[in-house]
């Protein structure tokens, strides 16, 4: 059984998060590319986000017995494959761990309209899926 108590604290995490980044949605590209402590601010926030909904997917994943996954990617992958996450959440995840990564190991090379993109129009993805996963609670 997942553990309820485990997948509520990381919710609140993801929703303060996600609270915190909607402070930044009416920044444009030109003002987020001349802060750098916006540009901190905003990438380390969606990186925890993120790595948030991994954590969940990785516990539900270990619960269900599934297929262990090799990547963030894949742990999306793993869940609509067990009908946890539909296909539209599925693919949207599945971008938002590879934004990630390229958050994580790429950060000399960051295209500040890639950012703003996702802080504008993907935070939903990140709401979505938890929902799909407040089911199991």
């Amino acid at each position: 059984m997942v553990d309820r108590d485990l997948l509520l604290r990381k919710a609140s995490d993801l929703e303060q998060y996600l609270g915190q980044l909607a402070e930044y949605r009416g920044v444009t590209v030109e003002q987020y590319r001349g802060d750098w402590k916006t540009q901190r601010i905003v990438e380390r926030t969606l990186q925890l986000a993120i790595e948030v909904c991994s954590d969940i997917a990785g516990h539900v994943i270990a619960d269900r017995r599934l297929r262990v996954p090799t990547t963030y990617a894949e742990a999306f992958e793993i869940l609509g494959e067990a009908g946890i996450l539909g296909a539209p959440t599925r693919d949207a995840m599945i971008r938002v761990a590879r934004f990630r990564n390229i958050l994580v190991h790429e950060y000399t090379r960051i295209d500040p309209a890639l950012v703003m993109n996702v802080l504008q129009h993907h935070l939903q993805d990140l709401t979505a899926f938890l929902q799909a996963i407040l089911r199991l609670a």
